[in-house]
């Protein structure tokens, strides 16, 4: 046995305040006068051993009482292995309030029976240690050590949070807190659930700090996730259907049956049908949505499953331009054929410049860049549309017939792309259309019935580098390239072999081919922006920079809040940082004036925590290793005794007290005792 506050024990010298009582109060001799004296000496003397039994026993229960009270005071225990730390504890309890803490345990909560054990852990200790309370949030609150009232309070303000963290991350803010105290005895508790894609707990870990595992687990396993949605297309397009592709996650081992699918855009709900998903399966379902008018548009996804249901829906946003804007650099005058081909869609904003008169810094500001017909390209220019292309722009190239063939191969070469070589007057027929690739997939319905492609009287031949990465479009019957495609960064190349001149090409004629190819090359950004954002994962986002002012900034509002994001201009783009400044889901508007939003961005939960996968106990133990403590317990386990117990040993000090109490009972109630004693010994 051991002692806590072993100092107390100087407290038994007290025993020897009864022994003194008892030496000099009840020694003293009363006289009693009597006439038969031999009577008397014989009731004196059995009254004599009786009073003096009668006072042993009080000496002896006084004494008992003493020692009691002194014992609980010193708080013995039973040690219960190499556990047990006396003084002075810094105690650290990171409750885990992620999304996956909402699935049920016995029809209560998770984080509900998270919260019970971390209050059990708290009251197993005493008022003189010292908490810190710490969740998913890292608020900064949390960070520092309470008292246990004070821990008692923020265990119960916990709510669920949108936040996850890996528990490597969880464990090094722990370390963090608890090595700024000057406490030696330091502890800590972290509760969760335990998932499998967040749990990377390593097996060495800092040996001053008691780490112990708390395991809690769901009864049910089961989720049905809006897992993800994208378009078919980089940019959708008016008046017209653009394929949106959904995917639907069962994380389950049972099949999920009439899983209904709804859509909300433009303000109606449009029911989609139903899904069937095989177990720990995936279903991908497409979904047309028509554009009817252009700009930023709102939607939403959702489906209804329970009790997880953080990921039952998916926000999303789409921007429909109103024009595209369209450069054409020429060295003399414009192509009236290109001219009318672009006039003829309203869509269309068509930019006629020369190539020595160009605003470099216009450039981001186009879709599209048609090169045509120029003999050479200079440095500078090749430069500028080489980063144009890099940060998702669109170039389509026509050389000219005359054009200098080592200009545009130092030119092309900075791509690097399949270069020019002589040209040559010689007629030539496109013979295949690669409607595999966008610019021509579902264009047509059937490609071999009467479409005409183009012919040419010259052309330049290209060389086929198989490392340059070229996709071809159109091909002339012997197989070589009539239109390559090359994927550079986030944009396009496009490179024709022919010059767009209608005295070697009827391309610009051939609106059936023409036409839709521009549109599409126009609208094919390299880089398709993700229409849906994560809390917590998507905190940097880039968006067009229209603010020229050092001192202007934008704006970022939601349904409920307003604030400045971190933010930094960098030419035509500005990075926005988010800095786990959104927690709900929903729609965000990034603004500078009020009423003109720049762009609009839709935040979900992260799905993350969508799959319900834990580690069981013997799985923690094995991963951890020796170095981390996973406590095993069920659902009636009494934390505050257990944790009593493994912190303190077996504490004897309530035991103590209640012996102290029985014996100063037994001493006030020694005449009742001594009556019933003698009462029994006469009936004898």
């Amino acid at each position: 046995m051991q002692f806590l506050y072993p100092t107390f024990l100087f407290a038994l010298a007290a025993i020897l305040i009864p022994i003194i009582i008892h030496l000099f109060h009840f020694r003293r001799f009363k006289k009693v006068y009597f006439t038969n004296v031999k009577f008397l000496k014989e009731v004196k003397e059995e009254t004599s051993n009786r009073n003096k039994l009668k006072h042993l026993l009080v000496l002896l229960m006084r004494i008992l009482t003493i020692a009691g009270l002194v014992f609980a005071f010193a708080q013995p225990f039973i040690p219960q292995g190499d556990e047990v730390k006396t003084g002075e504890k810094a105690v650290s309890l990171f409750v885990d309030n992620s999304y996956s803490m909402s699935s049920l345990n016995a029809e209560v909560p998770l984080l509900e029976k998270a919260k019970q054990r971390a209050r059990e852990i708290v009251e197993a200790y005493d008022v003189e240690d010292r908490f810190q309370v710490l969740t998913m949030d890292f608020e900064g609150r949390h960070q520092r050590m309470v008292g246990k009232e004070d821990a008692i309070s923020l265990i119960d303000e916990i709510k669920i949070t949108p936040s996850v963290r890996d528990m490597s991350k969880v464990m090094s803010r722990v370390k963090q807190a608890l090595n700024n105290t000057t406490v030696e005895n330091k502890t800590s508790y972290i509760i969760s659930d335990f998932q499998k894609n967040i749990t990377n707990l390593g097996i060495e870990q800092d040996t001053t700090i008691d780490f112990n595992l708390v395991p809690l687990q769901s009864i049910r396993k089961q989720n049905i996730s809006l897992d993800s949605a994208w378009f078919q297309a980089p940019v959708q397009m008016l008046n017209q259907n653009n394929p949106l592709i959904v995917k639907v996650r069962n994380i389950s081992d049972e099949k999920a049956e009439n899983v209904r699918l709804e859509l909300n855009h433009g303000g109606q709900s449009k029911p989609l049908g139903t899904l069937t998903i095989p177990p720990q399966s995936y279903s991908i379902d497409t979904v047309n949505i028509t554009v009817l008018k252009a700009g930023w548009h709102e939607a939403e996804l959702s489906i209804t499953d329970y009790p997880v249901q953080f990921d039952d829906k998916l926000y999303f946003t789409f921007n429909v331009p109103e024009q595209i804007n369209i450069l054409v650099i020429n060295d003399a005058g414009s192509n009236k054929y290109l001219d009318a081909a672009f006039n003829g869609i309203s869509a269309f904003n068509v930019d006629n410049q020369k190539s020595n008169g160009l605003d470099y810094s216009k450039l981001p500001e186009y879709n599209l860049i048609v090169s045509n017909g120029l003999l050479s390209v200079s440095s500078g220019l090749a430069f500028e549309l080489k980063n144009y292309v890099n940060n998702g722009g669109n170039l389509l190239v026509f050389p000219s017939a005359k054009s200098n063939v080592d200009s545009y191969k130092n030119f092309l070469g900075g791509f690097p792309a399949n270069e020019l070589q002589a040209f040559e007057e010689r007629d030539g027929t496109v013979g295949r259309i690669n409607t595999n690739e966008f610019i021509f997939k579902d264009v047509y319905e059937n490609t071999r019935s009467n479409l005409r492609l183009p012919n040419t009287k010259g052309n330049f031949k290209i060389s086929d580098f198989g490392s340059r990465g070229e996709e071809k479009l159109l091909t002339y019957r012997d197989g070589t390239t009539y239109l390559g495609k090359y994927k550079k960064d986030q944009g396009h190349l496009y490179l024709c072999s022919a010059p767009l001149d209608d005295q070697y090409n009827d391309l610009v004629k051939n609106a059936e081919v023409f036409v839709p190819m521009v549109y599409k090359m126009a609208v094919s950004s390299g880089i398709a922006k993700p229409i849906a954002q994560y809390i917590g994962k998507d905190e940097i986002l880039e968006a067009a920079n229209s603010l020229t002012g050092a001192e202007a900034v934008y704006k970022m509002k939601g349904r409920q809040e307003e604030f400045i994001p971190e933010q930094k201009k960098i030419g035509s783009k500005v990075i926005i940082g988010i800095n786990n400044q959104i927690k709900e889901a929903g729609y965000y508007d990034l603004f500078y004036n009020e009423g003109e939003i720049a762009e609009k961005f839709a935040f979900n939960f992260d799905r993350k925590e969508s799959v319900l996968d834990y580690f069981s106990d013997a799985e923690l133990k094995n991963k951890v290793g020796g170095s981390i403590k996973v406590l095993e317990s069920n659902a009636e386990t009494d934390f505050t005794q257990y944790i009593g117990e493994r912190s303190k040993g077996l504490v004897l000090w309530k035991w103590c007290l209640i012996a102290a109490l029985i014996f100063l009972a037994i001493e006030t109630l020694e005449d009742l005792i001594f009556k019933f004693l003698l009462k029994f010994k006469n009936n004898e």
